[in-house]
């Protein structure tokens, strides 16, 4: 096996933001707390090899593009799941699956819920 053929996985787990998605008029309103975990598989052996930020991905450049499109506020989780996944898959092409779950702190069940949560993926065999 050769280093250019070794292949990795990525993970930003508990981007935290404060947003304003959900159906009803006071989440618009007042927003509330959103957790964002990524995961991506892309080729890692030049990386591994090279010790160069240029072989792989910026895990700051990522979080960039996480943290805009969690400002564009969306009635649903899976909208905003969605623009995520399609966004960092545009934006970082060296990323061959991603999967990406956003959870919502509180959602308004009409009881008791820590979180929400919409997973999507993307290149995973599932």
């Amino acid at each position: 096996m050769k280093n250019n053929d070794l292949y990795g996985t990525i993970t930003l787990t508990g981007m935290e933001f404060h947003a304003f998605h959900g159906c009803l008029e006071q989440e618009k309103r007042e927003g509330g707390t959103f957790l964002v975990d990524l995961e991506g598989r892309l080729p890692l052996g030049r990386a591994s090899r090279t010790d160069d930020l240029a072989d792989t991905v910026d895990y700051g450049a990522v979080y960039a593009a996480v943290a805009e499109e969690m400002a564009v506020p969306s009635d649903l989780l899976e909208h905003v799941c969605g623009r995520i996944l399609r966004r960092v898959a545009a934006d970082f092409p060296a990323f061959r699956a991603l999967r990406v779950t956003v959870s919502k702190q509180h959602p308004p069940v009409g009881g008791p819920c820590a979180w929400s949560r919409v997973t999507l993926s993307q290149g995973y065999d599932e």
